[in-house]
C-alpha cells in the first residue's frame, strides 16, 4: 500500500490519506452577500475523501475581490452560510481548511465598486473576467503603511470568521500573484520603505500576516501557499537569485511560527528550489507539482516515496472527480474535466461528475 494512502497527522487532526484538494476558484458564490449556497456544501461534501480539502479563494473583506460570484468571509451572512458547508464535509469525515485570498491589484471597480489595491501602484498587464466581459487591469491604489496594518488585520478578522463557521483552519494565499504575493516579487512592489526595496523587506507583508493570523487562531490551524517563479498575473520572477533569496528568506521567518504546513504550487523547472524549501522547512510541506500540460496523475504520489513532499494537492482532477483518492489507489479511470464549466454557472460541471463503480 503506497505511503499516500496511509492516514497522516497534521498538527493533531488526522488526515485519513495524503491527497489534498488543491484551492480551486469556481465562482458560483450566489447566496446572498457572495456566501456559499447548498450547491457548495454538496460539491465540498462529494469531495470529503481527501486527506484535506482547501477551498477556493476567499475574500477576507470587500476590498480583496477580484473575480465575479467568489465568496468571503467577513460577514455574518457568510459565516453562516459557510457553517454549511463545513458540517457536510464533516459529516463525510471530511477536514477542510478555508483558503484566504486577497486578490490585491488583480480585480476591477465594477467587481466591488472599490479601486484595486496592492504594493505599488503599478498596473498588471492583462484582462480580468467580471460580468461584463474581459477588462483591462486598471493602476491599483498604493497601500499606506496604515492601510497595509488594516489589511493585515482583515486576514486575523477573517480568520477568526472561518473557525467560527467550522473550518478546521485557514490557507494564506501567497501565490499565484496575488496580494501577498505581489509584495513578494519585485516588479509588483517598488516600495522603497520597510515593506520593500529587499527581499528581507518584501518579505514582510507576509511574515506579518502569518504572524497575525497565527495569533488569531492559533499557528497550529494555518498553512501557507507559495508559488516562486510563477508568472501569473504578470508576476516578474525570473531574476532565479532574487527568488531564491526572497523564498528562503520567507520560508526562514515563518519556520519558527509552528504553522501547520507549507503548500507550493511548482512553476516550471524549479524543482531544485522545491526540494530546497522543503528540506527548509520543519513541518508538513504540501506539492502542487508542475505537470503541465497534462493534470497531476499518479504518477505523482511518488514524489511522497521519495521524500520530496508529505502530501500531493491535485487541481483539476480532484474536480472531474470526487472520489479522487479511490481512483488514484486503481490508477483510474479518471473523468476528463470540462473547462467550459470551470467558473460560474449551475450544477453542471460542479455535482454532477460521477463516481467510479
Amino acid at each position: 500500500m503506497s505511503t499516500a494512502f496511509q492516514p497522516y497527522e497534521l498538527n493533531g487532526k488526522r488526515l485519513a490519506n495524503r491527497i489534498v484538494m488543491a484551492p480551486m476558484t469556481r465562482s458560483r458564490a450566489y447566496g446572498p452577500g457572495h456566501s456559499p449556497t447548498d450547491l457548495v456544501a454538496t460539491y465540498y461534501a462529494q469531495r470529503a475523501g481527501a486527506g484535506l480539502i482547501v477551498t477556493e479563494g476567499v475574500q477576507p473583506s470587500v476590498a480583496g475581490q477580484g473575480y465575479p460570484d467568489t465568496p468571503g468571509v467577513h460577514s455574518a451572512e457568510q459565516v453562516e452560510a459557510w457553517r454549511k458547508v463545513t458540517d457536510a464535509v464533516h459529516a463525510e469525515g471530511g477536514v477542510i481548511y478555508l483558503q484566504l485570498m486577497h486578490t490585491g491589484r488583480v480585480g476591477h471597480p465594477s467587481l466591488m465598486g472599490l479601486q484595486p489595491v496592492g504594493p505599488s501602484a503599478v498596473t498588471a498587464k492583462g484582462q480580468v473576467y467580471t460580468h461584463e466581459g474581459p477588462q483591462d487591469f486598471v493602476t491599483p491604489k498604493e497601500l499606506t503603511e496604515a492601510e497595509i496594518l488594516e489589511t493585515v488585520a482583515d486576514y486575523a478578522a477573517a480568520a477568526r470568521n472561518a473557525i467560527e463557521a467550522g473550518f478546521d483552519g485557514v490557507e494564506l494565499h501567497g501565490a499565484n500573484g496575488y496580494l501577498i504575493h505581489q509584495f513578494l516579487a519585485p516588479n509588483s512592489n517598488q516600495r522603497t520603505d520597510g515593506w520593500g526595496g529587499s527581499p528581507q523587506a518584501r518579505i514582510r507583508f507576509a511574515v506579518e500576516t502569518a504572524k497575525a493570523v497565527a495569533e488569531a487562531i492559533g499557528a497550529d490551524k494555518v498553512g501557507f501557499r507559495i508559488s516562486p517563479g510563477n508568472p501569473y498575473n504578470d508576476i516578474d520572477e525570473s531574476d532565479r537569485t532574487d527568488v531564491e533569496a526572497t523564498y528562503t528568506a520567507l520560508v526562514d521567518a515563518l519556520a519558527p511560527l509552528g504553522l501547520a504546513y507549507l503548500h507550493q504550487m511548482e512553476a516550471p523547472e524549479i524543482r531544485d528550489l522545491t526540494v530546497r524549501l522543503r528540506k527548509q522547512w520543519p513541518g508538513t510541506f504540501i506539492l502542487n507539482p508542475f505537470t503541465a500540460p497534462r493534470p497531476t496523475g499518479p504518477e505523482e504520489l511518488q514524489l511522497i516515496e521519495d521524500g520530496v513532499a508529505d502530501l500531493i494537492s491535485y487541481g483539476a482532477l480532484f474536480l472531474a472527480n470526487p472520489d479522487l483518492p479511490r481512483r488514484l489507489a486503481a490508477g483510474g479511470p479518471f473523468n476528463a474535466p470540462d473547462p467550459a464549466t470551470f467558473f460560474g454557472g449551475d450544477h453542471r460541471g460542479f455535482t454532477d461528475y460521477p463516481t467510479h463503480g
